[in-house]
């Protein structure tokens, strides 16, 4: 069908449509309807009531043989049985003399805008998010409230290439890179004349370094390259914050190596004043530092004392290993209804507690009536322990609380060998060195999927933007650690720029950064910490999807 062609219809559906415009007011108009198997155009019309013309009226680009989950535009239950009436008088559809001297070209003009809005609204809605402009919106305004780029907008709708429009109906992203739970996304918001004071305090241990060669210390001392790379990619996130026109004022500390000097930067320093701290990188740093200080202290890194913190100034930004398994069960529960279950452990303490933790779990879900166990033998796991569970021909689910070397890359060697009638997908709540040794391409033919605190897509214009930068000032690409730099520092001071305090931002929602997911919304006995976790499946390309 040609555009012109094309055009021709929408304008006489518009035409024919009008009267019942005017007639139905502000009443939602039109419902999207998707097509099951075995249906026309002709028999959803006969259902509805209505003329099979009149629905092929409102669908011009449809055939009337649809296939099955196509989505078409039918008039609600109202609107039918107006349209059954006034097919009955003479005058209802056209616009004859009457309806033109009641009505001013003005109106028509502005009623027949309003319907072509409300049908590109609708239609839009069915792949995206969708935003209509007002009056004072800005790209700026937009890419702050939605987080996307004002490239990816403009690749959305190239007719923003000539600037915002009020009243017009925008793309902002697909619907497939929107989460259910994203409704509740926090929106960054800037005071004006806002001014931020906060401290880092940082392990560099300056002194004991100071006499070695660069070269010597990146070599020797991994604390060392993990501290640099945090600073830098907070400088960067530092320099975002003040582009935007918020005056930051940062003072970093060197805390030295495991708590020599703490009492002595308290001591002399006033943090009282601040509006938060990043940092110490110990956790009996923080607890001290948070018996002496009232500003929030932000603890950067993961520590498995952290559970033991109980000051409500602390905020932990990485989520607890609990949080892990609770994240993969729920996961799993919502998504399995039928097949079979294996848990594959090493025998050691924490993986029969987490092994016994998940089973227990499972077992109370209604759809799954079995969950099998297997430990090793001899320090692997042998092939024939899964050929005589798994079932072919049916979805098996192989959940993995082992982190030994040896028996997770035999048991990954194991399930690749299966032949393809027996499928296989395998699970773990959180991807240990272990896993890190197995080739990519094996974690591949498993569908590897796992719990992660960190996600990017590397195709993302903030990720290329933030690795320009990062190589520019360093001369080399940045690390995990540069990237968990940028989020923990943009997403502290972007939150205290809104004018509320730190604390009092995290029950406005949740925030994606970099690659973090930062989620504090709900607080335990005041205890603040992150519960921003993803679930990542590898991809049969070796590319990563974030599924929840």
């Amino acid at each position: 069908m040609g555009i012109e062609h094309m055009k021709y219809l929408k304008i006489i559906f518009i035409v024919n449509i009008l009267w019942f415009a005017i007639s139905c007011g502000q009443q939602k108009q039109y419902l999207n309807y998707k097509v099951k198997e075995g249906e026309t155009i002709k028999s959803i019309a006969k259902r509805l009531d209505m003329d099979t013309k009149e629905l092929l009226r409102l669908n011009p680009e449809v055939s009337r043989r649809p296939d099955a989950n196509t989505v078409i535009i039918i008039p609600n239950s109202k609107q039918v049985a107006l349209l059954k009436k006034q097919k009955n008088n003479t005058t209802a559809i056209t616009f004859n003399k009457s309806v033109n001297d009641s009505i001013t070209r003005a109106k028509k003009i502005a009623i027949r805008k309003a319907f072509v809005k409300d049908s590109l609204l609708e239609n839009y809605q069915k792949n995206y998010i969708v935003h209509e402009v007002k009056k004072g919106d800005t790209f700026y305004s937009l890419v702050r409230k939605y987080n996307v780029s004002q490239k990816e907008l403009i690749n959305l709708n190239p007719i923003l290439e000539e600037g915002l429009k009020t009243d017009q109906i925008i793309k902002v992203k697909f619907l497939d890179d929107v989460f259910e739970e994203d409704n509740f996304l926090y929106k960054d918001t800037i005071a004006e004349n806002i001014s931020l004071d906060i401290a880092m305090l940082l392990p560099f241990n300056g002194k004991e370094l100071d006499t070695l060669e660069h070269t010597e210390i990146f070599s020797r001392s991994r604390l060392a390259n993990i501290v640099t790379d945090f600073y830098f990619g907070a400088e960067i996130a530092i320099d975002s914050i003040r582009k935007q026109g918020i005056d930051v004022n940062v003072n970093v500390f060197d805390t030295g190596k495991n708590s020599s000097i703490i009492d002595s930067i308290i001591m002399v320093n006033d943090f009282n004043k601040k509006d938060a701290i990043i940092g110490p990188f110990y956790s009996e740093e923080v607890n001290l530092l948070a018996a002496n200080v009232k500003a929030p202290i932000v603890y950067p890194v993961y520590s498995q004392k952290q559970a033991t913190f109980t000051s409500k100034r602390i905020v932990k930004t990485a989520p607890n290993k609990s949080l892990y398994r609770k994240k993969l069960l729920e996961y799993i529960t919502d998504n399995f209804f039928e097949g079979n279950i294996i848990i594959v452990g090493d025998g050691r303490p924490a993986s029969d507690f987490n092994t016994l933790q998940i089973q227990k779990t499972l077992e109370k879900h209604d759809s799954i009536s079995n969950v099998s166990v297997i430990l090793p033998e001899e320090g692997y796991i042998d092939k024939e322990k899964f050929t005589e569970l798994l079932l072919p021909n049916e979805k098996n689910y192989v959940v993995m609380t082992a982190d030994d070397n040896v028996i997770v890359a035999s048991a990954i060697n194991g399930l690749i060998s299966l032949p393809d009638f027996v499928s296989v997908r395998v699970f773990t709540f959180d991807k240990v060195s272990a896993f890190n040794k197995v080739d990519n391409f094996k974690l591949a033919q498993i569908e590897f999927t796992y719990v992660s605190d960190e996600f990017s897509n590397e195709g993302s214009e903030k990720i290329q933007l933030f690795n320009q930068k990062y190589f520019s000032r360093n001369n080399t690409l940045p690390s995990s650690y540069s990237m968990k730099g940028f989020d923990i520092t943009y997403d502290v001071l972007i939150r205290l720029a809104s004018g509320k305090s730190l604390k009092a931002t995290f029950d406005e929602g949740f925030s994606y950064r970099l690659e973090s997911k930062f989620d504090y919304t709900d607080k335990i006995f005041k205890v603040t910490e992150n519960k921003g976790l993803f679930i990542v499946k590898y991809n049969p390309d070796l590319t990563l999807t974030r599924l929840k």
